[in-house]
């Protein structure tokens, strides 16, 4: 059955979203056109919606509707810590495990092959906020990759010549977690990173 170019161009849409390959993409669009078009509409209106009043915070980078987030303006935030996290979806996983200080978002990692250096991750930025002097403590929250490391390095030595303290979030077993299903880099991290109890 030959597909009409607005269905094709609905399904080449939707292969945009990681993940989604071209059978993923036929069966949403075959499913919200015969079953959830009113579903369809509201999702269409929500993106424009997010796209056009979406952008980022100027003080932290992530995403906000407005040019200062509401975690950046809230004085209950402890003004002290500063967590450095690669994306805004790290942003709302730490806040689950109830942080409370103030973030700063990469949009990335270093990755000089991509042509990612300081200045794509706004680490100009990221000095001005460590200069403005109420920070005392940046906990690097990169992801636990080669690049995520070289970015923490990075960073770290950037926080250590303004004389402030540097941290590195923890690596190693997860909760719950068995040690024989366990990798052998991350058993590497966990005896290292151990402490006293």
């Amino acid at each position: 059955m030959a597909e009409s170019s607005i269905l094709e161009k609905l399904i080449d849409a939707l292969r945009c979203m990681p993940g989604i390959g071209k059978k993923s993409a036929q069966r949403i669009a075959y499913h919200l056109l015969q079953r959830n078009r009113e579903g369809a509409r509201n999702l269409a209106a929500a993106l424009n919606d997010a796209m056009d009043h979406i952008g980022h915070c100027q003080r932290c980078r992530t995403f906000s509707e407005t040019e200062i987030c509401n975690l950046c303006m809230s004085r209950k935030r402890d003004r002290s810590l500063l967590c450095v996290v690669e994306n805004p979806s790290d942003v709302y996983a730490i806040e689950d495990a109830e942080y409370k200080g103030l973030y700063f978002v990469l949009m990335g990692h270093l990755s000089p092959l991509d042509g990612i250096g300081p200045e794509e991750l706004g680490l100009d930025k990221l000095a001005a906020l460590l200069d403005e002097g109420e920070i005392k403590e940046v906990i690097l929250a990169t992801n636990s990759t080669v690049e995520g490391e070289a970015t923490a390095h990075f960073i770290s030595e950037m926080v250590k010549k303004r004389n402030l303290h540097p941290t590195r979030i923890a690596h190693g077993i997860p909760m719950g977690g068995e040690l024989e299903f366990v990798g052998t880099s991350t058993i590497f991290h966990a005896l290292a990173g151990r402490r006293d109890i």
